[in-house]
């Protein structure tokens, strides 16, 4: 079955899904993102999602294109046109199809709407799981408002492909005092050797995560112990265990960072168990 997206009030085929060649994400990447987890045919926290897209809207000043009940509609409907049960809704709001000038264009215009859906294999995703991924350590050079989900992730694609070059699922970004701030796509975590689960406190200089959230209320529900505070590469290659998450990868354990072992290098329980929670905790949308 061909897939289908949604662009700016209309379901189109996915191969015809088109926007304007002014339209300022395109020129400026002016404009927010969200990802939002499908499991078993359900939308995973949309509120955090919903909260973390009206902030970021809000931070650049662009309009809430439509109510949260009518995104959200559309969201399910882009779901079932895709017939996704496991996978991913990717969600795209631009200031807008204006000619190119760098300030904003008149408060009339139309921010410009684009949703997409697309399934993944979660028996491959969670075998991933269960041998463990690889990341890298690679300079942090993004704007100072990451903490701003935007779709101007030059830097973050560049990470990734440097991951990918090493051999590695993902690379950690280093700020210039030395310590972890996150991944390209994801939340960087650690396990004290003492058991203590590890993150960086929310700020400017890190996306504040959604999935990170739903981990720690499973990690508060088993009575684990969270510090958020900022480590190091050195800090988290003797770490018991490291592990990232985000909505398209949950909890995904990793093993090694820059070429090291984490501990035996195999996924540690803390992170496997917060895996298998996960879904136990997170917010599910009705059927």
């Amino acid at each position: 079955m061909s897939r289908v997206a949604y662009v700016n009030g209309r379901y189109v085929p996915h191969v015809h899904a088109m926007v304007h060649v002014e339209d300022r994400g395109y020129q400026f990447a002016d404009g927010v993102y969200e990802v939002c987890e499908i499991w078993h045919g359900r939308l995973v926290d949309m509120k955090g999602h919903l909260d973390r897209l009206e902030r970021s809207l809000r931070e650049l000043s662009i309009a809430m294109p439509m109510t949260r009940a009518a995104l959200t509609a559309v969201m399910r409907e882009t779901v079932r046109r895709n017939r996704v049960t496991e996978g991913m809704v990717y969600l795209q709001i631009t200031r807008g199809v204006a000619p190119r000038e760098h300030i904003f264009p008149p408060a009339s215009t139309r921010p410009a709407v684009v949703i997409t859906a697309k399934a993944f294999d979660r028996i491959k995703a969670d075998k991933q799981a269960e041998e463990g991924v690889a990341v890298i350590t690679t300079p942090d050079n993004r704007w100072e408002r990451v903490d701003i989900k935007t779709v101007g992730l030059l830097p973050n694609a560049m990470a990734k492909q440097k991951a990918k070059e090493a051999g590695a699922k993902e690379a950690w970004f280093v700020d210039a005092d030395g310590y972890v701030t996150e991944g390209s796509s994801t939340t960087a975590w650690i396990v004290t050797q003492d058991g203590a689960l590890v993150t960086r406190p929310n700020g400017t200089g890190i996306l504040p995560g959604v999935t990170r959230q739903t981990v720690e209320e499973v990690a508060r529900r088993d009575g684990l112990k969270l510090e958020e505070r900022k480590f190091t590469p050195e800090e988290a290659k003797g770490a018991r265990e490291a592990f990232m998450t985000a909505a398209t990868t949950l909890v995904m354990p990793i093993v090694a960072i820059d070429g090291q072992s984490v501990a035996n290098g195999r996924p540690g329980s803390i992170a496997t168990a917060l895996r298998q929670r996960f879904h136990e905790v997170a917010q599910l949308e009705a059927h």
